[in-house]
């Protein structure tokens, strides 16, 4: 009797992953051409490891895990790493005449028809994710060619050094373009190059934690630098004052943007290179993680025609993209958006974005008095550092326009304290603030090895003391997907303190932060804390996370 194979869609539903609503609107919007799969990846309804599963179940095809796994490295050989990384293809072993091969997509038949005809082996395939398969293709291929070489090289006993330095094929560029495309592989934020006094260390900043991801001898230290300095701009010979780059580069037919800042230390410039992801920043302000009344509330405090709204967080809290996030759902026809930024990290279609050059005296408050001529509705200023520029942008948004902006407090009722401590009157602050939004970046538990367990006394505590009860919490146990470390990807927590009439009263007659704090509990404000909780409870991330980030009154 002939077996009739279930359609995907159909699978995912019966397993429990997907709901009928949600094939429906995915077929429904997903681009001509593109596979279902990969469109419900793209929304975030399953996770890779999920849809393996299930087409290993439909296929009848094993799937691998390729974290830690024994590659064969005389393979690598039999398939160029560009044939690899274009069909998502790596070698695994080889067995008599047959060749096995993890491939994220098992019936490409092309594929394996011209591998079997370049390499002459049957191929049998398994099926890998996509993340795990490029991981290993960056790790595994180009890991000995050259390195040795790299290693014996000393800069002192060499001639044409500034050609070792550029020439595409030396050791030295293979090495700092592998550094940079295994960052991205990886979805790192920051890679952080370190000199030690005998050696110079390779971090990478991934999911907001660092982890070092190799170990290089410290002769290699003065090449490296070199090289990264060309690749950005710099000037290769001043080597005592910090200096600030940006570098472009192809990877795998992606356009990568770094930001290059170099730091004199005893040991060496220490660099550190912050890879500015284009695809994720124009989010879509309704998948940025906040809940529901705080995402109400920050949508009517954007969509007032004036007034100023502040981001507030540490280097590294996604300010940025929720900034970019407001700015796109704002950005139409009907309005002038103007924004003067420190750098510019992406360019936004229809909206007039300024650099601020401080050689040249372009700085933020200078660029706001010009943006004021412009005839602007909306001013987005990257940060407010001194009280010339919040006094200018306070002027604007007391004249008619809406001014977004960011500034570096640890949550929304200290960011009034720190507009007085900055010397405006506390008049200005009650007249022209509508809202401040705190915001921090907590690790989300990895879905693929997300289980339940009971909280301890301690969890059961701290949910008490904010009023709430737990049962259950999800902690991830440690997969290859996430590198064991049971987290995979961030989410923000927020808090969305709205300025209503009672706060601005007591701005104005300067009474204290408590009183503050009490009128923001009794307009039920949602402060990180509270909304980070939350999160455990829908089981997005876990108590540590949020208590690594967020501070229990």
């Amino acid at each position: 009797m002939k077996q009739i194979r279930k359609r995907l869609g159909d699978l995912l539903i019966d397993a429990g992953l997907l709901t009928e609503d949600q094939l429906q609107t995915t077929l429904k919007e997903k681009s001509e051409g593109q596979r279902l799969g990969d469109a419900l990846l793209q929304r975030g309804y399953i996770t890779e490891q999920q849809l393996i599963e299930v087409l290993e179940f439909q296929l009848g095809i094993p799937h691998i895990s390729l974290y830690r796994y024994p590659f064969d490295t005389n393979l690598f050989s039999i398939i160029s790493k560009e044939t690899a990384k274009r069909q998502l293809l790596i070698p695994l072993k080889k067995e008599g005449d047959k060749l096995f091969v993890a491939m994220a997509d098992p019936m490409d038949f092309f594929s394996i028809d011209d591998l079997r005809l370049s390499t002459g082996f049957q191929i049998e395939t398994a099926i890998a994710t996509k993340d795990d398969i490029l991981r290993a293709i960056n790790k595994y291929y180009d890991i000995d060619e050259g390195f040795e070489e790299l290693i014996s090289y000393n800069p002192k006993t060499e001639s044409h050094q500034e050609e070792k330095i550029t020439d595409q094929d030396s050791p030295i560029v293979r090495l700092v373009n592998q550094i940079i495309s295994n960052a991205v592989s990886m979805k790192a934020s920051d890679i952080h190059i370190d000199h030690q006094e005998t050696k110079v260390i390779v971090r990478y900043r991934i999911d907001g934690v660092l982890r070092v991801e190799r170990v290089l001898p410290k002769h290699m230290q003065g090449v490296l630098t070199a090289r990264i300095k060309i690749m950005a701009n710099l000037d290769i010979t001043e080597h005592r004052i910090p200096q600030d780059g940006r570098i472009k580069v192809n990877l795998d037919f992606h356009p990568v943007d770094l930001r290059v800042s170099t730091l004199p230390t005893v040991f060496g410039e220490k660099i550190v290179m912050r890879i500015l992801d284009l695809g994720s920043s124009l989010n879509d302000i309704n998948k940025l993680g906040f809940n529901k009344l705080n995402l109400k509330r920050f949508i009517e405090i954007i969509e007032k025609p004036t007034g100023i709204v502040l981001l507030t967080g540490p280097t590294g809290s996604g300010k940025s993209s929720t900034l970019y996030a407001a700015l796109n759902k704002l950005n139409s026809e009907e309005v002038n958006i103007i924004t003067i930024e420190d750098p510019v990290e992406y360019q936004l279609e229809g909206i007039n974005q300024i650099q601020v050059n401080t050689n040249i005296g372009m700085t933020f408050a200078t660029g706001l008095r010009s943006n004021l001529r412009q005839d602007p509705n909306i001013i987005m200023v990257g940060e407010i550092r001194d009280k010339e520029t919040v006094e200018v942008a306070i002027r604007a948004s007391l004249t008619g326009h809406l001014v977004l902006s960011t500034l570096h407090t640890n949550d929304s009722i200290g960011t009034i304290t720190r507009l007085m401590d900055m010397g405006v009157e506390p008049f200005l602050v009650a007249s022209s603030l509508s809202g401040i939004v705190a915001q921090r970046l907590v690790r989300r538990v990895c879905r693929d090895c997300a289980e339940e367990q009971v909280p301890s006394k301690r969890e059961i505590e701290i949910f008490a003391r904010r009023g709430m009860n737990i049962e259950k919490v999800i902690r991830g146990r440690g997969c290859s997907s996430c590198s064991m470390t049971g987290y995979k990807g961030r989410i923000a927590i927020h808090e969305v303190l709205v300025i209503n009439d009672d706060i601005r009263r007591t701005i104005m007659n300067g009474e204290s932060i408590a009183r503050l704090r009490e009128l923001a509990i009794k307009h039920k404000t949602i402060f990180l804390v509270d909304d980070g909780l939350l999160k455990v409870k829908q089981g997005l991330t876990t108590t540590e996370e949020v208590l690594r980030v967020a501070t229990l009154e």
